[in-house]
């Protein structure tokens, strides 16, 4: 069928005409046509001017002039009833249908056309009217009405039902969270639909991770109009709700970080079984030499151990790391699951592991009596501690025994012939090496927060952990050496590794042992924080010339990287990588550890502060640690978390070390905020 053209001619008084008003077609009768401004009267019984050039391209009938005001409403009702039955009567899908012959754009009258022999006015006026409310499927384009193809139309659907939806989750999403935030019971909870709550929750948990898209945002900015402002906003209408539980940590959320093994393994089954079935088929006969290992009571995850014994006035020492690298495949999803992860993490409520606990506590873990795969450094050391000599081999090694700290502890402090005091003897002189060579080490008592269900809620219990100096400073000894000496070894052999580096001037008032929270607090603000980096360079606050992490493979990607560059170049030769793929590789893991260590260090905060909330009955001591400014800071040693006071409420005369009994007053647990109501002078 040709297209043609409807024109319409300069309209005449007398002459029924239809203009959109709002979203409508508005039925009019023109009483007067003034160089193309119309005088009408609508069917709504007013009279108003409109531009000729706002009428809708189908006008008539003309009637005579002459007629009272009730004949002309007459004839508006007449026409406009006339002219609903007509569109009633059309399928407009099935003239879309038809029209797809003539996909473009053509006037209403050839759409008449297509259901009427000889349209008249009213059938092209009530086809209009039904193109107009098909805005899927057509495009009016004054005079013409575009015909969408089905792609198009398809699209458009889309978009309509999306829209549909958006707005349902908005009035409903705004209802329910109006209740939910004043704390009445939520009647429109239980009448939600399954999809629809299902929405919400969905809503809630991207504003809670804070990994809203545009769209999203939007919807959840509609649906808190009329709430007042607060960060967590998303978090207690979520909690409210029930969609999560009292004391969430929505860090993980915010850090993209799934806690539970059995959340985040199952997607890498397949992967994690071919792990096993290589592992299985490599197990060897492990070296006869006793190994131990020393950790805290709880600790499954068992990453290093070490072998002793004297040498001459000196010594001969092999630390055995855990070594996953035997059958990982970096870049499969699983690796790229695992450096999402960074790291693992141990909070109060509990550990989430790096790796999978089949492989990071079941095949890798050195634990004692099992055959595993390790990364050993052997090392010879002078009567001072002096090394003299570190080469790394690769070995499958049992260890002997899983000591704990306390067990170590009470060894060396009795003096007890064997490993761990004759380990303790070495670790004395690396650790006087280090300070003579201007290390910065602080040494600060270690908290324990223990959490007790109690009702719906939990009591938190914050408390020193007995101190174990010597089995302490001997795991750490050796883990430092173990780290610097390597990357030394690396340096020289041509091995790139990621490095951590601290590469600046530290002042001799930073150097040595500190404990105090004065102290403590002056030293910190000397220390500039580590960076990941392939270039070795100085860390300054362990004096050593490199640092490369590697003593941990089944708890720090940083370290898993780092020891297969070792295994590698033992097997082949050749490192894995080379710098320029470390050098890519550093930010995205910098990031993720990052992200991480935001969880690590404010969650065990969040729940000190509620500690200190529960127990804001009392007071607490602080201890003026920066008396400068107007709010002095003040170190709370029972949990260790600075506050800052106004001046005034300490008194004119402020001093380092001066001690207050301090009264709390505003404390939030999740704002991260505590504020001081009083403080007296102890």
């Amino acid at each position: 069928m040709a297209k043609t053209s409807l024109l319409t001619p300069s309209i005449a008084p007398g002459c029924l005409v239809e203009f959109m008003l709002g979203d409508q077609p508005q039925l009019a009768w023109v009483l007067e046509n003034n160089a193309g401004k119309l005088h009408v009267l609508t069917i709504n019984k007013r009279e108003t001017t409109l531009p000729e050039s706002r009428t809708l391209p189908w006008t008539g009938p003309c009637l005579p002039p002459g007629a009272s005001r009730q004949e002309i409403l007459d004839a508006l009702n007449e026409h406009h009833t006339r002219r609903g039955e007509l569109q009633a009567s059309m399928d407009i899908m099935e003239i879309w249908e038809l029209a797809q012959v003539e996909v473009g754009s053509v006037d209403v009258r050839w759409f008449a056309g297509l259901v009427w022999d000889t349209p008249g006015p009213d059938e092209c006026a009530a086809m209009g009217r039904a193109l107009l409310d098909a805005k899927t499927h057509f495009k009016f384009r004054p005079p013409l009405f575009e015909v969408h193809p089905a792609e198009t139309v398809e699209l458009r659907l889309e978009q309509q039902a999306e829209e549909k939806a958006r707005e349902l989750v908005v009035t409903a999403g705004n209802e329910l969270f109006r209740e939910l935030w004043n704390r009445k019971a939520p009647p429109a909870v239980l009448s939600l639909d399954d999809d629809l709550r299902q929405r919400l929750e969905y809503l809630l948990r991207m504003q809670i991770a804070g990994n809203g898209d545009e769209k999203s945002n939007k919807i959840w900015a509609a649906c808190c109009k009329g709430l007042p402002e607060h960060p967590h906003m998303a978090l207690l209408l979520a909690r409210s709700w029930g969609v999560v539980p009292p004391h969430y940590n929505h860090l993980l959320d915010e850090a993209g970080y799934v806690f539970e093994d059995a959340q985040w393994t199952p997607a890498h089954a397949e992967a994690i079984a071919a792990q096993l079935d290589t592992f299985d088929q490599l197990v060897q006969e492990p070296e006869t030499a006793p190994y131990l290992s020393i950790d805290g009571a709880s600790t499954r995850d068992i990453d290093d151990a070490f072998h002793i014994e004297r040498d001459g006035d000196g010594y001969r020492l092999s630390v055995a790391l855990a070594r996953p690298t035997l059958t990982w495949e970096f870049g499969s999803e699983l690796d790229l699951a695992v450096l999402n992860r960074s790291t693992s993490l141990y909070l109060p409520e509990g550990t989430s592991h790096m790796l999978p606990e089949t492989l990071g506590i079941g095949r890798y873990s050195l634990t004692a009596g099992q055959s595993r795969p390790a990364l050993i450094a052997d090392f010879a050391l002078d009567a001072e501690g002096a090394v003299q000599s570190c080469a790394p081999r690769l070995s499958w090694v049992r260890v002997t025994e899983n000591a704990t700290f306390d067990t170590a502890e009470k060894i060396i402090e009795e003096g007890q012939e064997g490993p761990c005091t004759l380990a303790y003897e070495l670790a004395e002189k690396l650790f006087a090496r280090r300070l003579a060579n201007g290390a910065s080490v602080i040494e600060r008592p270690d908290l324990e927060v223990d959490l007790e269900p109690i009702e719906r809620d939990v009591l938190v219990t914050v408390y020193e952990k007995p101190r174990l100096p010597k089995a302490s400073l001997l795991v750490s000894e050796f883990m430092i050496l173990v780290t610097s000496e390597l990357a030394l070894w690396a340096q020289a052999s041509g091995v790139p590794l990621l490095h951590r580096t601290q590469a600046i001037a530290l002042p001799s008032e930073a150097q040595g042992v500190f404990e105090g929270p004065v102290d403590i607090f002056r030293v910190v603000k000397l220390l500039a924080p580590a960076i990941l980096e392939p270039k070795p360079k100085r860390h300054a606050a362990l004096a050593v010339e490199a640092y490369a992490p590697v003593s941990s493979p089944i708890r720090r990607y940083t370290d898993l990287v780092n020891e297969a560059q070792i295994q590698t170049y033992l097997k082949t030769g050749t490192p894995r990588l080379n710098t320029d793929d470390l050098e890519k590789l550093a930010p995205t893991l910098s990031s993720r550890l990052g992200s991480a260590g935001q969880v690590q260090r404010f969650r065990p905060r969040y729940w000190k502060l509620l500690y200190m909330l529960q127990n804001k009955e009392r007071s607490f001591e602080g201890v003026v640690v920066e008396e400068n400014g107007a709010y002095p800071s003040l170190a709370i040693p029972e949990v260790q978390i600075n506050v800052r006071v106004p001046k005034k409420m300490l008194g004119d005369k402020v001093f380092a070390g001066q001690c207050f009994a301090l009264r709390l007053g505003r404390v939030d647990p999740l704002l991260n905020e505590i504020k001081v109501a009083e403080a007296l002078e102890m």
